[in-house]
């Protein structure tokens, strides 16, 4: 436990956690409102699109790759799942079906272009988002959909604690998708050899290759995983939005970037933790959540957001230096 410790004192995310801390320290002090436990629902339940988007691009960005269309994929499944529902009648296990498949399918179409085309992923799916979101508006003409069936507005939620005045506290369906997500992203990650080979590849594609990785394989898993994510993200903001509108989600890819990037993951592939990105989620919910309760202007939630991802992109780049010097010294 104690070596635990030590080592833990010296990661990125220990960092992350000092700084968190100091946050609910100042916002508990500072609001009413915000060290009650119906805010940590509510933030919670608020940034679970942001977080199940992150768990997914998380695995994208630890193979060297990059998937910004990932909004647009979520609008396509969202639009196209509750179509069906209210037209065909389909219930929750077919809207995670429709929505599912259809991330996995354009996420297999941004796999298989990156493998293809072999050029830098960013502009890839940079294109790929303007035409999944084109033939999105294209098909639709830009019409929100108000009316959901009463079953998927209702949700689901576990009930966990009422109090003395009998006001009850629950996990709702947004609470545990994040979770799942998450936790399916953990074991991904670090219970299968699929995701060693994630990380091997992208600290070394080339090296991956010659020890005899399949790099197009992986490279379609983990966009067609990304997709996925987006699908049962699209469905969580839908039910917390109760209503689906195709422009709604693209634009929200700065949250999600800079999540995984502030958790410490390297944009250069081969780096990054579960609990770095959950902790990079966490950081901005509660900087955006303290921004309101303090009653300042919204605007400043953009200039806050690329200010914290500054300052997260000066540590790792200082951690970084810090470990080639070591390995510098290490082999003279």
């Amino acid at each position: 436990m104690r070596d635990f410790l030590q080592r833990f004192i010296h990661t990125h995310e220990c960092r992350l956690l000092a700084v968190m801390t100091v946050m609910i320290l100042f916002l508990s002090l500072f609001t009413t409102e915000f060290a009650t436990l119906q805010n940590v629902l509510d933030i919670t339940g608020a940034t679970a699109f942001v977080g199940i988007m992150a768990a997914g691009l998380l695995v994208v960005i630890i193979t060297g790759g990059i998937d910004l269309s990932f909004a647009a994929t979520a609008s396509i499944a969202q639009y196209a799942a509750l179509t069906l529902a209210n037209h065909m009648g389909i219930g929750w296990t077919g809207v995670f079906s429709v929505a599912i498949g259809l991330g996995i399918v354009l996420g297999f179409i941004n796999g298989l272009l990156v493998n293809t085309l072999r050029t830098s992923a960013l502009i890839i799916t940079i294109a790929t988002l303007n035409v999944f979101f084109g033939v999105l508006l294209t098909v639709t003409g830009g019409a929100d959909i108000f009316m959901l069936p009463d079953w998927f507005n209702a949700g689901f939620e576990f009930v966990f604690y009422t109090d003395a005045e009998g006001y009850t506290y629950a996990l709702n369906f947004q609470i545990i998708a994040l979770v799942l997500a998450f936790v399916a992203t953990w074991l991904l990650l670090n219970m299968s050899n699929t995701g060693r080979q994630i990380y091997a590849t992208g600290g070394n594609p080339d090296a991956a290759q010659r020890v005899g990785f399949n790099v197009f394989k992986l490279n379609m898993l983990v966009y067609g995983y990304m997709g996925a994510l987006a699908g049962v993200a699209a469905l969580v903001q839908a039910q917390l939005a109760q209503s689906v509108s195709p422009t709604a989600l693209v634009g929200r890819e700065l949250d999600v970037v800079a999540a995984v990037v502030i958790g410490g993951a390297s944009l250069m592939g081969g780096k990054g933790t579960v609990m770095g990105t959950i902790l990079g989620v966490a950081l901005i919910a509660i900087m955006q959540n303290g921004l309101i309760l303090l009653g300042v202007s919204s605007y400043w939630s953009l200039l806050s957001t690329g200010l914290v991802i500054i300052a997260a992109m000066i540590m790792m780049a200082r951690e970084t230096r810090k470990q080639n010097k070591l390995i510098v010294q290490g082999a003279v």
